[in-house]
């Protein structure tokens, strides 16, 4: 089955508890499903900028040592996906969350770039040096520096993404943004009323941009009930999505290994699980598979040759 995940957080996993990326004890395998997964290097709010910017470091070196070790294709900033998607069985991609990680170095951003980074999550709960995350009182936006930063990232080919932004800074990032920016891992609002959650008008302006949106699987953001998600929650999201015009928009960003999974999903594996669940429920096939990979795929390829000068 071919995929692209837009969001796990197996890499922290791997490197904060020295674990390797293959190791049953992650929910992502490299090993079950074909297409790409995009490794996230999370930095926790509580980490100085620092701090931050070391496990960053630490981050993109074990990537790419683990990748050579397990044969799996790093893919980088500026190599091409749909080659690389057809090519290869499983590829990995590397991407920040939280841009803590930059240390309040602005050329850290082509200095992430340069070690590949495609994608970059601007914050995760809390307030960091660029912006408010989405558990903030009273936001006040994008910073200085935060608008710099975005500038910055489009210059440079690192693609901008708002899940875990306050709404404030999702409305200055719309408003400054010269290129398409995503939500990795983001749910309904309208559905499950959580604050990580996007509104309709939040996803029809990624929608609009020309971005994308990756389903997430955390079951708080499945369900008002937690304890009583199911992967058939994913349905009622995807369903309000298309109902927004969002077939072209709709992605995965699964955020395995560094969420609460529903009790019948259980990592990568349950992946084609969650295709046959599509197909009983009378998705056309044509439109699994863009969900799947293929509108991810078009984004990259469209973002790649729009690339800033």
């Amino acid at each position: 089955m071919h995929i692209i995940d837009l969001h796990c957080d197996t890499l922290y996993k791997a490197v904060t508890e020295n674990i390797f990326l293959d190791s049953n004890q992650m929910e992502v395998s490299p090993y079950i499903n074909k297409g790409i997964q995009c490794y996230a290097i999370w930095l926790p709010d509580e980490y100085s900028g620092e701090k931050a910017e070391q496990t960053f470091f630490k981050a993109a070196n074990l990537l790419k040592s683990e990748c050579k070790r397990i044969g799996v294709k790093f893919v980088g900033n500026s190599d091409n996906l749909r080659k690389t998607f057809s090519e290869n069985k499983f590829s990995a991609c590397f991407t920040v969350e939280n841009s803590l990680a930059l240390n309040n170095k602005i050329e850290n951003v082509k200095n992430f770039a340069d070690l590949g980074v495609r994608i970059m999550t601007l914050t995760w709960n809390g307030r960091n040096p660029v912006g408010d995350g989405a558990e903030v009182d009273n936001p006040t936006g994008i910073t200085e520096f935060g608008k710099k930063v975005v500038t910055e990232m489009e210059r440079y080919n690192i693609v901008v993404d708002v899940s875990h932004a306050s709404d404030k800074l999702f409305y200055d990032v719309a408003e400054i943004a010269r290129r398409p920016f995503i939500a990795t891992h983001s749910n309904s609002r309208s559905v499950t009323s959580h604050k990580r959650n996007l509104t309709d008008e939040q996803f029809e302006i990624i929608k609009n941009n020309g971005g994308i949106v990756g389903l997430n699987f955390h079951n708080a953001f499945l369900s008002d009930e937690p304890d009583k998600a199911s992967k058939y929650d994913l349905l009622k999201h995807t369903e309000k999505f298309l109902s927004l015009g969002g077939e072209n928009t709709i992605a995965i960003g699964s955020d395995f290994d560094g969420c609460s999974l529903s009790d019948d999903i259980n990592g990568s594996i349950s992946m084609a699980e969650i295709y046959e669940m599509f197909l009983r429920y009378n998705y056309k096939e044509s439109l699994i598979r863009k969900i799947f990979f293929e509108n991810a795929l078009k984004f990259f390829e469209n973002f790649d040759k729009e690339r800033i000068m």
